[in-house]
């Protein structure tokens, strides 16, 4: 199995002498090819700091981060911003979408800035369009979108360049149940039909019950781990909930 990303002894630090916090204690872990990650956590546990780092938005304080071969920890600012452009696919809670482009143009303007051919940009935008089922509203701007069909144009937009890894943060946080559920359907479909490998963050046990492994991270530390395996998704998700009672959460937040 290809190893996509690969954090080793990473730390991270705020602050100054007089006071400094670890958001992230010396943490360790691989994601392979064609993987579902979810990370999990509570408010304040570094997650997002995790992501961050792993998004090249922040940088390590120590250790490293390999992405597709690459370490990232030694990249410098124009050769990181490649990177990014190159391998990396963000799927953010706001959708950032641009609101004077179409759905089609705002996908296809990944792989413009990459100078692919207009023929491969509708060919590759096609595909991914069928498989999140928006081909009907390609020729729409985001305000005659709903919010559901707004997530995952931008969800297109972050896979249609094949990048190494798929990085989405709290992707389902401003949808409803519905959106969330055709969304996280999507989300399945493209890991299994595409391979696409996914590092997902979220706070949600249900949205993280579709992805294939779990990582729960508690003051800056891996805490506990769990495969879905063979498990139905309930059954997965009745696992989360119990991890997430041992983290000190409240059950009645992840919903």
């Amino acid at each position: 199995m290809q190893n996509i990303l690969q954090v080793d002894h990473i730390e991270k630090y705020f602050g100054n002498k007089g006071n400094i916090t670890k958001a992230l204690n010396d943490i360790s872990f691989k994601v392979d090819k064609g993987e579902f990650v979810g990370i999990m956590g509570p408010s304040g546990s570094g997650k997002t700091t995790l992501l961050n780092c792993i998004s090249t938005i922040d940088t390590v304080t120590t250790g490293h981060i390999t992405i597709n071969g690459k370490d990232i920890t030694t990249l410098k600012r124009r050769n990181l911003e490649k990177f990014r452009r190159d391998e990396l696919g963000f799927i953010f809670q706001d959708f950032n979408l641009l609101d004077t482009l179409t759905a089609y143009e705002n996908i296809a303007l990944a792989l413009s800035i990459q100078g692919e051919k207009p023929s491969k940009i509708q060919s590759n935008l096609q595909e991914i369009a069928e498989k999140l089922e928006i081909s009907s509203v390609l020729d729409k701007f985001p305000y005659e979108m709903s919010g559901g069909q707004e997530q995952r144009v931008a969800s297109a937009r972050a896979i249609v360049a094949n990048p190494s890894l798929v990085l989405a943060d709290e992707p389902t946080g401003a949808l409803d149940s519905k959106s969330s559920r055709l969304l996280l359907e999507s989300f399945e479909k493209l890991n299994k039909e595409l391979s696409t490998t996914i590092l997902m963050v979220t706070h949600d046990a249900f949205t993280a019950s579709y992805s294939n492994r779990i990582l729960f991270i508690k003051d800056g530390k891996i805490f506990n781990e769990l495969i879905k395996g063979n498990d139905s998704r309930k059954a997965f998700f009745n696992r989360i909930i119990e991890v997430i009672t041992l983290l000190g959460g409240d059950a009645n937040d992840v919903f």
